[in-house]
């Protein structure tokens, strides 16, 4: 049990969703604002909303990248923008005390509505991209990461790259970066969470005067459901190194999911767990062929992908594969021991409260939630769903969701 403070959550005038923390143990505020403008909207053009979010803090209201970061830093704030698959957010940590949060919320509001767009600066961000997209072409982790979206998701807009590749950054446009913040940097696609040293009107004031110049338009489209695989793929890339990747998985589960608890605690004992999971103790400590295994699922807005993964020497690969595969198809059979289930469900409820102990684990926390519109109780809540999964439900779910012979593997 934990005694965070309820979440307020109310609309602006302008259709923005706003959920709020109050925090005022520590002179701190730390504010997101998140947009529906991840990399599943750039349709034919990959790599758009990345290089969008990059642009925005590059220069604003005639702004320098410099001049920005120099304020910035001289208001002893942290302000950063990311794209991922599904969103983009932009974030400022500040001071609450007014002297140093009213001049850094206009710098902010200005990132976020007012970019330059400059020239100079998309091409200059074009060519870091180009160097960053060669490197990650080198390591075989991010080779074997691509490989998988790209054979779990096949036509859907998970599949690509964030990045986007050598020649989709190549032929990106500024005009398409201006089309593209216009579309998704909307009052009505945005979701801005909020915590720290701050009361209710002071809240309502700060997100009137981070968002209040964002113009009204429409939330971006639902995004198409995902396929179920019919049948297995296995993909073998060849690379100089000492080490083989592997990848193993399949679509998995979506945030809200009616299965997320069962799934979510049998893939804890399964290889969610770190150190005491059974992918751990079969394929490290019994065997020895890998240092790191594990499993996980990523729910998204769609189901996202359900991923096992291990690194092993090249000459144990084959050994370790077929240990992973076997592991997984017992659990899927037969399900956790009662033993397993106990103790993965004191390992999550016990290690809950520190993951939305500071003010970042909680606004990470009520992103996701106003995000994929889960209930306002999803964190009180949550250690009760979990302790209440039983043996027979996380067979159940895993037999009906969970398809060993139709994964995909990326080695």
């Amino acid at each position: 049990v934990h005694d965070m403070p309820a979440i307020q959550h109310w609309f602006t005038d302008h259709g923005v969703r706003v959920y709020f923390v109050p925090a005022p143990e520590l002179p701190m505020v730390d504010v997101t604002v998140t947009f529906a403008a991840g990399s599943v909207r750039d349709a034919d053009n990959p790599g758009l909303a990345n290089m969008t979010s990059t642009l925005l803090d590059m220069g604003a209201a005639g702004l320098s990248a410099d001049e920005i970061a120099t304020r910035i830093e001289s208001l002893g704030a942290e302000l950063s923008t990311v794209a991922a698959r599904e969103m983009a957010m932009v974030s400022l940590r500040s001071l609450s005390d007014s002297a140093y949060l009213q001049p850094a919320l206009a710098l902010f509001a200005d990132v976020m509505t007012q970019p330059n767009f400059d020239k100079k600066d998309f091409e200059r961000e074009r060519q870091r991209k180009l160097v960053a997209i060669r490197r990650s072409e080198q390591s075989p982790s991010a080779i074997a990461g691509y490989r998988f979206f790209h054979s779990v998701f096949g036509e859907h807009p998970y599949a690509h790259r964030v990045s986007g590749m050598e020649d989709d950054v190549k032929a990106l446009r500024l005009k398409q970066v201006k089309a593209f913040y216009k579309r998704y940097y909307v009052a009505q696609n945005a979701v801005v969470s909020i915590v720290g040293d701050l009361d209710r009107k002071a809240a309502e004031a700060l997100v009137q005067q981070v968002t209040g110049a964002l113009p009204a338009g429409s939330r971006a489209a639902a995004l198409p459901p995902v396929a179920d695989l019919s049948k297995a793929n296995e993909e073998r890339i060849l690379h100089p190194s000492t080490q083989t990747h592997v990848r193993m998985g399949a679509p998995g589960m979506h945030r809200g999911d009616p299965d997320y608890f069962p799934l979510y605690v049998g893939n804890h004992v399964l290889g969610g767990g770190g150190l005491v999971s059974r992918l751990h103790e079969e394929v490290r400590e019994q065997r020895g062929l890998s240092y790191s295994v594990n499993s996980y699922f990523s729910p998204m807005e769609q189901n996202g992908p359900y991923l096992l993964s291990l690194q092993t020497r090249n000459d144990q690969v084959d050994e370790a594969l077929a240990v992973m595969r076997d592991t997984l198809q017992d659990f899927v059979d037969k399900g956790p021991t009662e033993e397993e289930l106990v103790s993965s469900k004191k390992n999550i409820t016990g290690g809950f409260p520190l993951r939305i102990s500071s003010n970042s684990g909680i606004i990470s926390h009520i992103n996701m939630i106003g995000f994929y519109d889960l209930p306002l109780d999803y964190l009180d809540t949550f250690s009760g769903h979990v302790m209440n999964v039983t043996r027979e439900q996380i067979i159940d779910a895993y037999q009906r969701r969970v398809s060993p012979e139709t994964m995909v593997t990326v080695i």
